[in-house]
């Protein structure tokens, strides 16, 4: 294998996130470098935990052991209903109370939103659990996460494939590709108010990664993922199993990413 290697931007998309985990359990099996990653919201989560030296399998396993409505407890308040104490103690048992960035075995970047100043925000140093719950913070569900002096929400409202943070890393041998779980899915039922304000959210997102996509040197988007839903967890082995097959069916394309040039860029 060459000195090249994968630069891993993985979107959020709530339980079809947990797609990211089969993609990085097949990279492992087929003993592809991954040598810098970067995340927003289910994909941060997933980032920050394969950095951390956890493999995705016990990942998985974590996640399967865990009662989601327990995490989400009402904090009726002007700024959204849940908040996320429950979560972060849970980060913080995992991967240690005042984490850090420098501590992870591979470099990351987590993407947040800010919501007052309606930009984008990156984090890839310092404390590791603030940013890695704001990522995650749904906007209106849970309150903004108050960290740098900033109001932070859910990252994928801007940028929910985040690569340019691996294209501007300025690393030659980085092949970047994108891991999007939010295939465009045209038969989308909605016939009541849950159903509508997920589709609004999910054709609102997917309108900021058109050109994410185009950016990615591969990008990776399992077709099977548009039968799933943002809270379809119970479904979380299934999910696991799609992008697991998905991957391993890629590996000659990322293979060829690796081992050859990439073509010159047009003037």
């Amino acid at each position: 294998m060459s000195q090249h290697h994968l630069g891993l931007a993985l979107s959020g998309g709530g339980a079809r996130g947990i797609a990211h985990l089969g993609v990085l359990a097949a990279l492992d099996e087929l003993g592809l470098p991954v040598g810098r990653l970067a995340g927003v919201s289910s994909g941060a989560i997933a980032a920050t935990f394969y950095a951390a030296g956890v493999p995705p399998r016990e990942i998985m396993r974590l996640l399967q052991g865990i009662s989601i409505p327990r995490l989400t407890r009402v904090a009726l308040s002007r700024y959204g209903l849940l908040h996320m104490d429950a979560v972060g103690r849970l980060f913080e048992q995992h991967l240690g109370v005042g984490a850090t960035f420098e501590q992870l075995r591979l470099p990351i970047t987590l993407v947040a939103t800010d919501i007052e100043a309606g930009e984008s925000v990156r984090f890839s140093s310092g404390l590791l659990v603030p940013p890695l719950l704001a990522s995650s913070a749904v906007p209106i569900l849970y309150r903004p996460v108050r960290y740098q002096g900033r109001q932070l929400v859910d990252g994928g409202l801007l940028n929910n494939l985040p690569v340019e943070a691996l294209l501007e890393a300025e690393h030659p041998g980085l092949r970047v590709v994108g891991v999007h779980c939010n295939p465009p899915n045209p038969a989308a039922q909605v016939s009541n108010m849950r159903g509508l304000v997920e589709r609004t959210l999910n054709l609102a997102i997917a309108g900021n990664t058109v050109l994410s996509k185009q950016r990615c040197h591969l990008l990776l988007e399992p077709p099977e993922l548009r039968a799933y839903r943002t809270m379809s967890f119970r479904q979380a082995a299934e999910i696991f199993a799609i992008g697991y097959r998905y991957t391993l069916a890629q590996a000659p394309q990322l293979v060829a990413l690796l081992e050859n040039e990439l073509p010159a860029q047009p003037d």
